[in-house]
């Protein structure tokens, strides 16, 4: 029905094979409460496959249906909490339809694949392989808030197709690694995807794009492996759902469902992955023939009766229509009491058996809210203060100030690299607590977690699953050439998560810190394949307002400022770019120059011009503001060039900020004759300067047209014209040349 009436949209096979599947675990397998679907103790069902949502809406309202005809007790009293068959109509439904039936029930749009605007869902998922790394995330956090003995256990729905993408791989190493238990994955084996019916090898015949079978890859990773051979027999989903609760070996458990893509739709295979009957068609009247048979009614509406004056589909007749037929299945479910009294009686057991569980936090489980506390420090702690002429790097900084963060919460944050701990200094993340890896038996106190090896893609997911559980920070660090890009899908899908749950239940965003480490030109010596000024434009001003806050300090006093200021803001995403070598803490005071608690402001002025001076110049970076901090400035102050200088260290908390602030900050006529200088790409300067002149006058690594070649970074940057000198050289040619006054004039007209 849902397929028939968006119309013909969505993917009904899978929704279809995975049915009985998804109705063991929730009438029988689960332990939560129908009346509170944000129970912090109740066990979890994660659809990682995010384009069998049309299953997940249909069996939410049919759960609702029933509770509504033999048991409104369980149901919860705030309707945002429900999935009602009314609600069905908001199938892949813009928030702005206008149809009089979505307004009437106050039905709910439900998103094409799924969204925590939907209760009982965590995440946001359907997108090449990330719902099942960040439902293992889910997985994670549920496994540490408890203790894996009494966790709440993570139901993960997911096909074969979906196992393909490489991802998914890092993220079950990842699970089998750490041990976790709670941990099981219901594949959903039908071997249709969009373009083959042979995904996998099958016994001695081959896949079209796997050589392995899901048993086989699951058995790889040390997941428990339990094999039904007929995922359409309750006998044997049943059994199989309940063996795999009894197993207490530590490890994580794949359920292999032998099954068929479109089973009884009368489309099978390939084809119902995301097709299916036309319009009201006789395909269509067959499939929902049973249910008119259980019903004891007739369906008699045609496409013709859909149609407006113009022969083309009509919604508000649509609408009308579909409403009438699930009012087929509402009456079906209270002729048959009998039915809809066993289903409620098994959503009583599910919340008893919750209650007799009795769980509760362990003893020394984090609290993530003093992470946010802690963040609320005017000044900048005593253990993370630095001192002039003091010499430390920026990762090295951001690593005190996750442990500093991480100690006051009692290790609400756990921590992750691509086999960089040590080189990208998250590995002091987790120095206050248990050394090693983090395993749900035998070290369950360690705060920092394998996730696969060189794995940025799983590491993101897992880490943005571990937030979305909500007790804790999940923080990621790699090189930012490679974690900015294969991060960022992880970290969108982490985004428009938090933004829908939100939107619909009013909930703080819970930050993923995508630490993006190595960052720039200072990283040299590894070439242009690692010294990448790419990634920034990868991030900054890439999302929706709020939901993502990059950080770019270019001094390591400046860690504290913008990471207490980006947890205060709360974004979903947080992506500080930080470098590697070692740099001399400035004696700011000393040179004129602003303190570091201004960056918090995401733009400040680093140094003040008499009056408008000379021009306006804007930096961003550490490797080329030090660069003319060290080696352009003094060098300007002895020809006489006065400047107003600005620093860029966070667009996004900059646009935070009331537009009166902004403007008393960096004033409009100071962008107007602005000129940049920055250690990432042009674009992500852009709308500080608002000449064209001024744009082609900014400094950037790329301005010669090239990559850049290897080398220590100093020399790195002199090839790039960004070194002391050469800054120095083009600000004196742009002063001398009286173009800061023609940009003035050409940006104000």
């Amino acid at each position: 029905m849902l397929y028939n009436f968006v119309p013909k949209s969505g993917h009904p096979g899978g929704a279809v094979s995975s049915g009985r599947i998804v109705e063991g675990v929730l009438f029988d397998s689960m332990a939560y409460d129908l009346g509170d679907p944000d129970r912090a103790d109740a066990d979890l069902i994660s659809y990682a496959a995010g384009h069998k949502a049309m299953g997940l809406y249909a069996m939410w309202a049919l759960r609702d249906e029933v509770a509504r005809s033999a048991a409104p007790d369980l149901l919860p009293g705030d309707e945002r909490a429900r999935l009602r068959l009314e609600d069905l109509l908001g199938f892949r439904r813009n928030p702005t339809t206008s149809t009089p039936l979505f307004r009437k029930f106050n039905a709910k749009p439900l998103d094409g694949h799924p969204s925590p605007a939907t209760p009982f869902v965590k995440l946001s998922t359907g997108a090449s392989g990330v719902g099942m790394a960040s439902s293992l995330g889910l997985a994670l956090g549920a496994a540490d808030r408890f203790g894996l003995a009494s966790a709440p256990c993570v139901h993960i729905v997911e096909g074969e197709g979906g196992l393909t993408p490489g991802r998914v791989s890092e993220a079950l190493a990842t699970a089998g690694t750490a041990s976790l238990g709670n941990a099981i994955v219901h594949l959903d084996w039908n071997q249709a995807s969009i373009d083959s019916d042979r995904v996998c090898r099958d016994g001695d015949t081959p896949g079209d794009y796997v050589q392995w079978d899901p048993r086989e890859l699951a058995y790889l990773h040390d997941f428990n492996v339990i094999d039904v051979a007929d995922g359409f027999d309750f006998g044997q989903v049943l059994v199989a759902q309940r063996r795999a609760l009894e197993l207490n070996n530590g490890q994580p458990t794949m359920i292999v469902y032998r099954t068929v893509k479109g089973w009884r739709y009368g489309i099978e295979g390939k084809a119902s992955h995301g097709a299916g009957h036309d319009f009201l068609s006789e395909g269509f009247l067959a499939a929902i023939e049973p249910l008119l048979k259980l019903a004891g009614e007739s369906f008699n509406a045609t496409a013709d009766d859909c149609k407006g004056p113009d022969g083309a589909l009509d919604p508000v007749k649509v609408e009308a229509v579909f409403w009438d037929t699930l009012g087929i299945v509402r009456r079906a479910v209270e002729k048959q009491t009998a039915m809809a009294g066993a289903i409620a009686g098994r959503l009583r057991g599910a919340r008893s058996r919750l209650d007799a569980l009795g769980r509760s936090p362990r003893d020394g489980a984090g609290r993530v809210d003093a992470v946010y506390r802690a963040a609320e420090a005017d000044a900048t702690p005593e253990p993370l203060r630095l001192e002039p002429g003091q010499s430390t790097t920026l990762r090295g900084q951001l690593g005190k100030v996750l442990d500093h963060l991480n100690r006051e919460s009692g290790g609400a944050i756990i921590a992750a690299a691509a086999d960089l701990l040590g080189s990208t200094s998250v590995k002091t993340a987790g120095s206050g607590f248990a050394g090693g890896f983090f395993n749900a038996v035998s070290n369950p106190d360690a705060r920092l977690i394998a996730a696969g090896g060189i794995c940025e893609d799983a590491m993101c997911g897992v880490l943005s699953g571990l937030s979305a559980y909500g007790a804790h920070i999940g923080v990621g660090s790699s090189y930012g050439a490679f974690i900015a890009a294969l991060g960022h899908v992880s970290a969108r899908l982490h985004a428009i998560g938090a933004q829908c749950r939100s939107m619909a239940f009013g909930d703080a965003y819970r930050p993923f810190v995508l630490v993006c480490a190595h960052a720039g030109l200072k990283t040299g010596e590894d070439g242009p394949t690692h010294a990448d000024p790419q990634p920034l434009q990868l991030l900054q001003n890439n999302f929706p307002k709020g939901t993502a806050v990059t950080l770019t300090p270019w001094d390591p006093v400046e860690i504290w400022p913008l990471m207490s200021a980006a947890l205060r803001a709360r974004p979903a995403v947080i992506a500080p770019f930080v470098t590697r070598p070692s740099e001399t803490i400035i004696d700011r005071a000393a040179m004129g120059l602003a303190p570091a608690e201004a960056a918090s402001k995401g733009v400040y002025r680093l140094r003040s011009a008499n009056g408008d001076g000379d021009g306006t110049l804007v930096l961003q970076g550490s490797g080329v503001t030090y660069a003319f901090v060290e080696g352009a400035l003094p060098l300007l102050e002895e020809r006489g060039i006065d400047l107003n200088v600005y620093c860029v260290t966070s667009a996004e908390l900059f646009d935070m900020l009331d537009p009166d602030e902004q403007e008393a900050i960096f004033p409009e006529n100071h962008r107007r004759d602005a000129i940049g200088i920055t250690g990432f790409t042009l674009p992500t300067m852009e709308r500080w300067i608002l000449s064209a002149r001024g744009r082609e006058l900014t400094l950037h690594p790329f301005k010669r047209g090239h990559y850049l070649g290897s080398g220590q970074a100093q020399y790195v940057l002199a090839e790039a014209g960004l070194d002391g000198r050469s800054q120095f050289e083009a600000i004196t040619g742009w002063i001398e040349q009286g173009w800061a006054g023609g940009m003035r004039a050409e940006a104000a007209g």
